[in-house]
């Protein structure tokens, strides 16, 4: 390995991501960027790609009863425990072609290294490719993973349905040839005992990277999130000019309240040094029925909490469902906040949070410490009490969109710096 991270002895495995990048977006181009639908055509040519590559690199396949790919690069001892690393390959509807995808090319491009060195690892290196990560398409989170460890609920099979076919999640899965019978009965896919780390390589969706400069980023947590999708305020409509302010129920007045609410709570978490983060995606009131004339008698909105500590998003529930309460007491309306689903924080195990922090010092890499505020595969693996680590690499214009903007140097730091981590990992045997 060499003292500096400048990538130069991964010259041809940077190239060869080039290449996949090229190819990924060559195979799902849309509209305005890519589109790589879960359990869809661009998901099956992302993991066809992947396929042909191991193949051409001697590795081991297997694909799992939910579709995912698993490329393994056999150890000396096949009894220990396999170091892991992957991503997602699907991808938003128009959006960018780097989420996910970087984390499974960074992981092959690592096991065409090892092959191009002559160099046999003392345990297995398995590169997994995620089917289904994102919820554009199906309304259930990490799809892939979870089913994986057996943990995907049996409803969502055939409850979850694509917007753009109709079909159900098993409809989909059938048709590409999997089996969802196996993933309703709760059949684990992958052990966690034969899991000894995993490691994911990931763009940042967000600017903070961008903003200091820095073209590597070690995560520190993953957050977990409450998702309400169901959030209604019932009022009563009225007449704009006729209804004084003390006898109007105005739903939308008392949004506007309770939003306020929220976002004094994410300003008193900031103060005091908690980590939170809170949007609200939607706000609306039924626009078939209001008009300009009318005091709005209804209002719907959604709320997306984030943290790295659970115990934040619980309290902040119990203090929002008291303004709830309070609001409505002096509005004279009804906010109900529905069910909230909660997907618990990604931990992020120390040591290889301390590996890796001293391998970018050691390489030379400018890298900083963060929290990851998207949710992740590698989440999945935490919760299992699989050691899990990632690696964020910097990517203006954010995600989610046609215009992620990730440049191969600052892949190729990240890349050297998994390079390096999974080594000495497996140094350490």
């Amino acid at each position: 390995m060499p003292a500096d991270g400048s990538g130069a002895h991964l010259a041809a495995e940077i190239t060869l991501a080039a290449t996949l990048f090229d190819q990924l977006r060559a195979g799902s181009r849309s509209r305005l960027g890519v589109t790589r639908a879960s359990y869809g055509e661009g998901e099956q040519m992302a993991h066809d790609l992947m396929s042909r590559l191991g193949e051409t690199l001697q590795l081991e396949r297997r694909i799992d009863a939910a579709g995912n790919l698993y490329l393994t690069l056999p150890g000396r001892d096949r009894s220990l425990p396999a170091i892991m690393t992957g991503s997602h390959l699907d991808s938003v509807p128009e959006g960018g072609n780097y989420d996910g995808a970087a984390g499974v090319v960074a992981g092959m491009a690592m096991l065409a290294y090892w092959r191009r060195t002559g160099r046999q690892p003392n345990r297995d290196i398995t590169v997994m490719g995620v089917r289904a990560e994102e919820l554009s398409w199906f309304p259930a989170p990490y799809i892939g993973s979870r089913a994986a460890f057996g943990l995907l609920e049996p409803a969502a099979l055939d409850t979850c349905r694509r917007p753009d076919t109709g079909k159900t999640l098993a409809e989909h899965m059938a048709e590409a040839g999997f089996a969802p019978d196996r993933i309703r009965a709760g059949e684990p896919q992958i052990a966690i005992d034969r899991i000894h780390c995993f490691l994911e390589l990931h763009i940042e969706q967000g600017p903070v990277l961008v903003q200091r400069g820095l073209p590597v980023g070690i995560v520190t947590g993953i957050r977990g999130n409450l998702r309400y999708r169901h959030c209604r305020i019932t009022g009563r409509y009225g007449h704009a000019g006729a209804e004084p302010r003390e006898s109007r129920q105005d739903a939308l007045l008392a949004g506007v309240d309770f939003i306020h609410r929220l976002e004094t709570l994410w300003l008193e978490h900031e103060q005091d040094g908690k980590d939170l983060v809170c949007t609200v995606g939607q706000f609306h009131t039924d626009t078939a029925v209001h008009t300009m004339t009318k005091i709005p008698g209804e209002l719907w909105f959604t709320m997306d909490i984030r943290s790295e500590d659970n115990a934040v998003l619980l309290a902040i529930d119990r203090r929002l469902r008291a303004h709830a309460t309070e609001i409505g007491r002096q509005r004279r309306v009804q906010i109900e906040l529905g069910e909230y689903t909660n997907a618990l924080p990604g931990p992020i195990d120390p040591a290889h949070l301390q590996r890796l922090t001293r391998l970018a010092k050691t390489l030379s890499i400018p890298a900083m410490t963060m929290a990851s505020g998207a949710g992740h595969d590698a989440a999945v693996f935490g919760n299992r009490g699989i050691p899990t680590a990632m690696i964020f690499i910097r990517n203006a214009h954010g995600s989610h969109n046609p215009d992620e903007a990730m440049e191969m140097a600052d892949f190729a730091q990240g890349l050297t710096l998994m390079v390096a981590a999974v080594e000495d990992i497996d140094a350490a045997v």
